[in-house]
């Protein structure tokens, strides 16, 4: 189990409010919907719910873990039972079973925890697909369709699983809580748990007759059109999320959601460092020399006139404010840098010779 502390990145000693600080900057960084690590996110969630709470927090910091819901979880849990088989008790010889593993226990020896909680079975899937974009269409938010082979609603039933003029009706078997009891005798004693119901899969409701294009499932699979806006400003592994565009669910279930990750193409001429854009442009000896005034195009196609500084060295970087990318998530945009490169002619003509052997005399 990971230290939950080294999860936050924070001492032992660290105030509620400094661990409150440190979760809601790493929530930020790794959340699923920013193109964060859905795994390393969940990883911090967990260690938050247990040092922002001041019992599971002094818990985890006596016994290294919390004991929730089991007996025994007050004061000297941690002597646990001590079932001394073949040997006499209280010897030391047996097998000291913590009051707080005893669900562990049980659903590693017989295969089912001491509970389990009713799940969602009727909602859908997410999707996550890929999206290749040009750097050009980070300039201004655009609307994309695309087309995806999933689980839709069926359209004869309306999502209800039944065939049109039948009833839905309730489970006989779990009396519509998608759940039955399950006993088990061992070693230990009875335990008791409460499983999926087997017959309606959770539901708690099954069709009279199913629909006979769904086979009471509610959903089929077929070609979908969706629409996802893609804001500007959007980078290289951000997440966008499109909610209730995942899969159809089961017999009228929610839909899941539709996770889009965001990749930029690379440009010919401008790379892209955060939100700045960067363009190298080629000048003569004579237009470094004395100084001019080019023409540029920018990553929207719109011309710029950008004067050169007379005397100007190659490799010269000049700032031109507001023509980058748009900020992501507030106003303004980013700039734009040119780096003046000075182009050293290969192929000269007699005359241009003769005037650079002039200028050679002169010390230029």
């Amino acid at each position: 189990m990971a230290n939950y502390y080294q999860v936050l990145g924070v001492p032992q000693s660290a105030s509620e409010q400094d661990i409150k600080k440190a979760y809601r900057k790493l929530a930020h960084k790794y959340h699923p919907d920013k193109g964060g690590d859905e795994k390393k996110f969940k990883e911090i969630n967990e260690a938050y719910q247990i040092l922002s709470n001041k019992e599971k927090k002094s818990q985890y910091d006596r016994f290294g873990r919390v004991f929730e819901g089991a007996p025994g979880a007050g004061p000297g849990a941690e002597q646990g039972f001590d079932f001394g088989f073949g040997r006499g008790a209280g010897q030391g010889q047996g097998f000291d079973f913590g009051f707080g593993d005893l669900g562990d226990i049980m659903e590693e020896i017989f295969g089912f925890g001491v509970s389990q909680a009713k799940k969602d079975t009727k909602k859908g899937n997410n999707i996550r697909i890929d999206m290749e974009i040009p750097l050009e269409d980070t300039l201004k938010g655009e609307e994309k369709e695309i087309s995806l082979y999933k689980m839709v609603k069926c359209s004869r039933c309306a999502g209800t699983g039944a065939e049109p003029g039948t009833k839905v009706k309730e489970c006989f078997s779990c009396r519509g809580t998608g759940q039955v009891q399950q006993i088990k005798k061992t070693f230990l004693g009875s335990f008791t748990r409460f499983i999926i119901c087997p017959e309606c899969h959770g539901e708690g409701y099954k069709p009279e007759k199913p629909c006979n294009v769904c086979n009471g499932q509610g959903r089929i699979k077929k070609q979908e059109k969706i629409k996802i806006f893609i804001p500007a400003g959007v980078d290289t592994n951000q997440m966008i999320r499109v909610e209730g565009k995942g899969e159809a669910g089961r017999r009228g279930g929610k839909p899941g959601d539709l996770y889009c990750r965001i990749f930029i193409k690379s440009h010919p001429v401008f790379k892209r460092s955060g939100d700045d854009l960067y363009a190298k442009v080629l000048i003569s000896f004579s237009q470094a020399s004395l100084g001019d005034e080019i023409e540029i195009l920018t990553l929207d196609k719109k011309k710029l006139l950008l004067k050169v500084p007379t005397g100007v060295e190659s490799g010269k970087i000049l700032s031109i404010s507001g023509k980058g990318i748009p900020h992501f998530s507030s106003y303004g945009k980013g700039n734009l840098y040119v780096e003046l490169v000075i182009k050293t002619p290969k192929h000269l003509s007699k005359k241009q010779k003769e005037l650079l052997e002039e200028l050679k005399k002169e010390g230029i």
